[in-house]
């Protein structure tokens, strides 16, 4: 039997994904190993976290799960402020570009686990398998089984074995950077605030999270140096803690009070990466098409503008056309070329610009956060431009 639609990975952009075509009308099948997320207990938070802009809060709503998720696990982000390495500063607020909030601050296991009470609402079709091998028109599963479909949606993350399978052309470039997460006590409330500094040793990001039962709490982000990260790593639970919490009173500037860890400290890989996001019969999204540095907290994001253009395009197609058309899959590829290349280029040039280390550089791009921050319509655009996916 040939399947109209199948889509490889049960993650965020993968549920989405079956979910969004689903309730456009298209037949879809899941391929991926059984999934599960268990129930978040009080004052215990899913160490990623994710910075919803507010075209994927709509997106997430369209689709009906928005508002499936406990208000009281959702921070909204109401103002922004980032500093530069030596004093630049600028400061970003909702109410600049007429918007209730910058974004949202999210759980990832939030979002996975309201994403599969409603695929399995919808009652679409999951096959508990792997894919391990591609043929034009049909993937291989672990048991050995081929499936045959009109289009295959690669949506299984960084490492996406039907990318590989199917050996599409991609590229991966590695920063010289470790990203660093742990969730933090805050002696100070955070006021609905994201925090955001560029240093010597990589850039540092403090999250706004709910408060639990020991007082305000917030995400830290840091892309720090590989060999700063490793060395971190290596120290035993407690000398680790008391290590990051002697960096943070030193690269936050007290701009919390004092920051205590609360949770392990989990460490990630970061690289710049780039997939053709299309071939005969084969849609990416996601991590398998695309990962961008996380300094601007945008690839999640990236990954729901992905999903949001495929779904409408597919179910846009003319009667006559297969989901899986040359044709079709075009469209979804220009859909999506300026909003990915933006992205990577702004978020790979800012990480070059603050990582050089020569004087007229520093100036300059201190300086021009100075400017930026005396300028309100620039900072009306800039706001515009991340609300965008």
């Amino acid at each position: 039997m040939k399947h109209p639609i199948v889509i490889c990975g049960a993650g965020i952009v993968g549920l989405s994904s079956a979910l969004a075509l689903a309730r456009r009308g298209q037949r879809v099948t899941l391929l991926a190993p059984p999934a599960t997320v268990p129930a978040a207990s009080p004052d215990t938070y899913h160490p990623r976290v994710y910075a919803i802009s507010p075209s994927s809060q709509r997106f997430l709503a369209e689709l009906g799960v928005w508002d499936a998720m406990p208000a009281a696990r959702i921070t909204p982000v109401q103002a922004m402020e980032i500093y530069g390495d030596a004093d630049g500063r600028v400061d970003l607020n909702a109410w600049q570009a007429a918007q209730p909030q910058l974004a949202w601050i999210v759980e990832s296991g939030e979002i996975e686990r309201v994403l599969l009470q409603a695929v399995r609402m919808v009652g679409i079709s999951w096959l508990p398998e792997r894919c391990v091998g591609y043929r034009p028109g049909a993937v291989q599963t672990a048991a050995g089984e081929w499936i045959e479909a009109e289009l295959f949606v690669g949506a299984d993350g960084a490492a996406s074995p039907l990318r590989t399978a199917a050996g599409m052309p991609h590229t991966s470039v590695p920063y010289d950077d470790t990203g660093l997460v742990v969730h933090l006590d805050a002696e100070r409330a955070h006021h609905g605030t994201a925090f955001q500094w560029f240093r010597d040793d990589g850039v540092l990001a403090l999250l706004p999270l709910p408060d639990t039962a020991d007082g305000p709490q917030v995400s830290m982000v840091w892309s720090m140096h590989n060999a700063q990260a490793q060395a971190l790593q290596t120290l035993a639970p407690e000398e680790q803690s008391a290590q990051l919490e002697q960096m943070l009173a030193h690269a936050a500037q007290g701009r919390l009070g004092r920051l205590r860890v609360r949770s392990k400290l989990h460490a990630f890989a970061l690289t710049l990466d780039q997939a053709r996001m299309t071939a005969p019969g084969i849609a990416l999204a996601g991590d398998a098409a695309h990962r961008v540095h996380p300094l601007a907290g945008q690839g999640l994001n990236l990954g729901l503008g992905d999903v949001e253009a495929l779904s409408r395009i597919v179910a846009e197609r003319e009667p006559y056309r297969e989901a899986g058309d040359a044709r079709v899959l075009r469209r979804y590829q220009r859909a999506r070329a300026e909003s990915v290349l933006a992205m990577r280029m702004a978020t790979d040039g800012l990480h070059r610009l603050f990582g050089a280390r020569t004087a007229p550089l520093a100036w300059l791009r201190n300086a021009g956060m100075r400017w930026v921050d005396a300028a309100p319509l620039l900072k009306r655009y800039l706001i515009d431009g991340a609300s965008r996916n």
